[in-house]
């Protein structure tokens, strides 16, 4: 999901932070004894509370990931649900610690925004979505219709790109999230919906009819998804960033939520042992202390949803009704583009 540039006042309260609030995120978090996580107003598979208000998805564990690496408990976040108008304003604010909701990382986010991506905790691409009797089989078909959009998102340009390289003629119907998106196309107010393929896979499994609709070929962009903090704080920026770091290597090395300790028990016992697996459990390097934080952080941070790949498998993989393939976001080992840096 990527929202459009809107510059101005947004670069001004990123910079107006301060530099005493930018170096003290770490903090401030342990003070207030929970992380402040922005997160989705409610994309199945990424960022949902259910009935009871109990947070899951991909983006969630992310930020769980983060709150156990802390606090060595990943139920000690509080959920924040944003909007693609109101995510970077809430950060640059200072109202969340970190955003964990389906953005892309771009140039003028980056930089004119004063923000940090960290990570990619999801390689993505727009694409459409289309009910089978419409006919379509190709979004290069969508001369003349109505398509679903976001406002405050890039998804908006990336679109007119499309369609002015492929002669394209549309009328946008303006939706403020996924689940107003979701409505609006159901209702037939709109003849495709584009977003993120991901986030069109998740409103397809929550429709009473799934198979009646049909997600297009194309993918007109890249979009790289991920963790965002503020520019100012290195040391926070490090700490988002080897959090999800260290859940790629876990999957790298075999190391699952229900074999951790055993692992560990093994590491311990040889000090032969794979010496990165003994650095990420904690057994030599002091490793978090060089970020502010236990040398049990990684372990805890594991602990708290598994490693990457059942983080994923769990909430939007094959098993799911999401029914997403690894794809580019299998480790680099198997083909994918998922690659931590070496925990050395």
């Amino acid at each position: 999901m990527k929202t459009s540039v809107f510059l101005g006042t947004l670069a001004a309260a990123a910079l107006t932070v301060g530099a005493a609030q930018a170096q003290a995120t770490l903090e401030a978090v342990k003070a207030r004894g929970e992380l402040n996580c922005g997160s989705n107003t409610g994309l199945t598979g990424f960022g949902m509370p259910d009935a009871n208000g109990e947070w899951s998805g991909l983006d969630v564990s992310v930020c769980r990931a983060v709150a156990a690496a802390i606090f060595g408990d990943g139920t000690k976040v509080k959920f924040v649900p944003l909007t693609g108008e109101t995510r970077f304003t809430a950060l640059a604010s200072g109202e969340v610690d970190l955003l964990s909701r389906n953005s892309t990382w771009s140039f003028s986010r980056d930089t004119e925004l004063a923000f940090d991506f960290v990570a990619v905790s999801y390689y993505d691409g727009q694409g459409f979505m289309v009910k089978k009797d419409l006919g379509v089989s190709s979004a290069k078909e969508l001369d003349g219709a109505t398509i679903c959009i976001q406002t405050g998102t890039t998804t908006e340009l990336n679109l007119a790109d499309f369609a002015k390289t492929n002669n394209i003629k549309y009328t946008p119907v303006n939706v403020a999230d996924d689940n107003e998106a979701a409505r609006q196309y159901l209702a037939g107010a709109c003849d495709a919906y584009t977003t993120d393929a991901s986030g069109l896979a998740s409103s397809r499994a929550s429709f009473a009819d799934p198979a009646n609709h049909v997600i297009l070929p194309e993918i007109i962009s890249k979009e790289p998804l991920g963790p965002v903090v503020r520019h100012g704080d290195n040391n926070w920026g490090d700490i988002v960033r080897w959090s999800y770091f260290v859940l790629l290597i876990a999957e790298e090395k075999g190391i699952t939520k229900a074999n951790l300790a055993e692992i560990e028990a093994a590491a311990a016992a040889d000090p032969n042992y794979d010496p990165e697996v003994r650095r990420l459990l904690g057994l030599d390097g002091d490793m978090g202390a060089k970020i502010g934080l236990g040398n049990d952080f990684a372990k805890n941070a594991i602990m708290a949803g598994g490693n990457y790949g059942e983080i994923f498998e769990a909430n939007v993989g094959t098993s799911t009704p999401i029914g997403l393939a690894r794809g580019l976001n299998a480790l680099w080992t198997q083909g994918g583009l998922q690659y931590a840096a070496p925990f050395r």
